[in-house]
């Protein structure tokens, strides 16, 4: 098979590189114990990883409700793309599948008002690889905000500029992605550039000027080690003296990683990050570069920060998530989104939720207003894909032996017409107290469930191959042949690059022929 290469082999965001929290990260299959020194290992292994087993099966008369947090991060798909056409397998625990579905877009229709800021689409489908489940989607929209509404910002760069970054696909890549956001600056947003090396510095002061701002950023030169700690503390500091009250305070963190030279402890960096978060000040963190990805730690830190977490690995990907997505990118619309599900056990007996492993929260947590989740942008978009057992049907498990192990047989009707009952909670911004969204979806979407169309089909097709590539043992003998079928021959430029990816794996390979690197694609 002829496979176009899509892009660089570029991958970041490497922050406290050496951090290893009691194993709890993954480097891939081979152990690192051996490595007394982490930058004597091979740069594969000097990647970093949470762990990220996948979701297990859940009885409903045991466990019915679902809670989770929204996630709109991204950086699991351009790493995983990475991986595929470098000729290389990605490591399971950075298959994020929740990132992966969430890195397309969906035809959901835009909220109504915005007195509720984003629209609920709930659907079912068969399931391509288990005749006996269905599938159910819920789909959340924010409503988009143009040019001329979003808020005045005032936007830090947190420019790495250690020795590390002097590759072509770091710094370079950080000042062409970083321009390309100055670019879509109005006269009332104001930049700062702050950067680290040995130590960290104010190099341009707070200003509207886009050629000064680019000049700046033109300068930028690497060398030394890496105060990251100090730098992240100069940076919210100079975002806090420039705030604008009702506007977009945020850091934009520009990095490789390696923090090792001043504030290296991760509780200590969360909290710092958690106290400027509190009163107002958010962050953005951008990966670049590739060998010693702590994407663990990128991943973290941005969630802590109530902003978004993206690897640029490509020109056109920064323009993707620096131009095109910039609203959503800055523009908070609702913070704290939670999603609960609860399934009838009349309609549904087993479920099992496709991804969100490292989001998933307490039942009490759902009511909890205290309890920190993921926020939604203006025109951000978040899918959840449930793989359901309809009652009756074969399940995963069969039925138990002793009488005693065996749940309570649920009624053979209920009056509810209902599969399952969809909750969300959200705060506006500003606000300390959650609203409520409510959603029945209907059982009757399981009786007349076809085969997945459309969107549906093309979400379900990232799924699974999110999930086969993490070694899915419920997929059966669904194939990567079969995933690109399901996906179709579509128009959009992101999802015919998706299909080339799946070609790749197919190939059983994972390689990739050099020519054809279409325009744009790297520096």
């Amino acid at each position: 098979m002829r496979v176009r290469l899509l892009g660089s082999a570029a991958l970041g965001a490497a922050l406290l590189a050496g951090c290893s929290q009691g194993g709890s990260y993954s480097a891939g299959p081979v152990s690192t114990e051996a490595y007394a020194d982490p930058a004597a290992m091979p740069p594969e292994m000097r990647e970093r990883y949470a762990r990220n087993d996948i979701s297990p099966v859940r009885n409903v008369a045991e466990a019915p409700v679902s809670t989770f947090a929204v996630d709109v991060d991204t950086a699991a798909y351009s790493n995983v793309r990475r991986f595929l056409v470098g000729g290389a397998t990605p490591p399971r625990d950075a298959v994020r599948t929740e990132e992966m579905i969430n890195y397309f877009r969906y035809d959901y229709p835009l909220p109504a008002d915005r007195g509720a800021p984003f629209s609920v689409t709930t659907d079912v489908s068969t399931t391509p690889w288990n005749p006996q489940t269905r599938l159910l989607r819920v789909g959340l929209r924010g409503y988009d905000l143009n040019y001329r509404e979003r808020p005045a910002a005032n936007l830090v760069f947190l420019v790495d500029v250690s020795g590390s970054m002097d590759q072509p696909d770091k710094l370079p890549l950080v000042k062409a992605a970083l321009a390309t956001l100055a670019d879509g600056l109005r006269p009332q947003d104001r930049v700062s550039i702050v950067v680290y090396a040995g130590a960290a510095g104010l190099v341009l002061a707070p200003t509207s000027d886009r050629l000064q701002i680019k000049a700046a950023l033109d300068n930028l030169n690497a060398g030394g080690s890496t105060a990251g700690g100090e730098g992240i503390q100069l940076a919210y500091a100079t975002a806090r003296a420039n705030r604008i009250e009702g506007g977009i305070n945020r850091v934009i963190l520009a990095t490789d990683g390696d923090f090792n030279v001043g504030l290296s402890d991760q509780r200590g960096l969360e909290e710092l990050i958690e106290r400027n978060r509190d009163d107002g000040i958010t962050l953005t963190a951008l990966g670049f570069g590739r060998d010693n990805l702590n994407d663990a730690m990128m991943e973290a830190i941005a969630d802590k920060g109530n902003g978004n977490y993206a690897y640029i690995d490509t020109a056109m990907e920064a323009r993707k998530v620096l131009d095109e997505q910039l609203g959503s990118t800055l523009f908070t619309i609702a913070g704290d989104v939670k999603v609960q599900v609860e399934f009838d056990p009349a309609a549904v007996s087993q479920y099992r939720l496709i991804g969100y492993e490292n989001r998933a929260l307490r039942e009490e947590d759902f009511k909890n207003d205290q309890v920190d989740a993921g926020e939604i942008g203006a025109g951000h978009q978040v899918t959840a894909i449930y793989e359901i057992v309809p009652t009756g049907a074969q399940g995963w498990s069969g039925p138990r032996r002793y009488a005693g192990n065996q749940p309570a047989a649920a009624p053979a009707q209920s009056g509810s017409g209902e599969m399952a009952f969809v909750k969300l909670r959200y705060k506006l911004p500003g606000e300390k107290q959650s609203r409520l969204i409510e959603r029945p979806v209907p059982r009757a979407l399981i009786a007349g469930a076809a085969a997945p169309q459309g969107d549906m089909a093309f979400a379900v097709a990232v799924a699974g191959f999110a999930q086969k590539l993490r070694g899915d043992t419920l997929l059966g003998s669904w194939s990567y042949a079969d995933i690109r079928r399901l996906a179709g021959s579509p128009a959009d430029y992101w999802r015919r690059e998706f299909v080339e990816l799946v070609g790749i794996a197919e190939s059983g390979r994972f390689a990739a022929e050099a020519d054809g690197l279409p325009e744009n694609a790297a520096l």
